[in-house]
């Protein structure tokens, strides 16, 4: 490999690796004008393993718009990213899968006025986790995601009973 070769290569990694912490702030911060922005004119996203739905990403822009509200705080943690390139019309390089790993804590919007006496509870009401599987595609406007598929493998609720009397 060139040196020209090798450095694009990084270049090409490091904006796959922008892409996907830029889908995980969208998510977090509710920027759904941004979300969409992220994905190719027929993106993809699919949820149903963690109980959503499957659509384009404006569909699943607004599905998420709605669930996600019921949430004060949301923080997706995206670690252990497998990037792979591969090619399109005999050129290296225009596509890329990433699969990585994810955990997110989040606390609902009723809980965020409950708690610690100082305006809120910091600790999350619900975490899950699993694992992304993403589809992306070299445009003229840089990287963009083709598919989101979401593999939750785990989920742990607010324990339902009452902490015990201390005293």
């Amino acid at each position: 490999m060139t040196q020209r070769v090798e450095l694009a290569t990084v270049m090409d990694r490091l904006a796959v690796d922008g892409l996907v912490t830029d889908y995980a702030v969208a998510v977090d911060d509710g920027d759904w004008v941004g979300y969409r922005g992220l994905f190719t004119a027929d993106g993809r996203a699919d949820y149903r393993s963690a109980g959503g739905i499957e659509g384009d990403a404006g569909q699943v822009a607004g599905w998420l718009a709605e669930s996600l509200g019921l949430f004060a705080m949301r923080q997706h943690l995206i670690v252990n990213r497998r990037v792979t390139f591969g090619v399109l019309d005999q050129d290296t390089g225009d596509t890329a899968r990433v699969q990585a790993d994810y955990v997110n804590p989040m606390r609902s919007a009723a809980g965020a006025d409950a708690g610690d006496g100082d305006g809120g509870s910091t600790v999350p009401d619900l975490v899950c986790g699993g694992r992304y599987s993403f589809a992306l595609l070299r445009t003229a406007d840089g990287w963009r995601l083709r598919e989101v598929v979401v593999q939750e493998k785990w989920r742990r609720l607010p324990d339902p009973r009452p902490a015990p009397a201390t005293g």
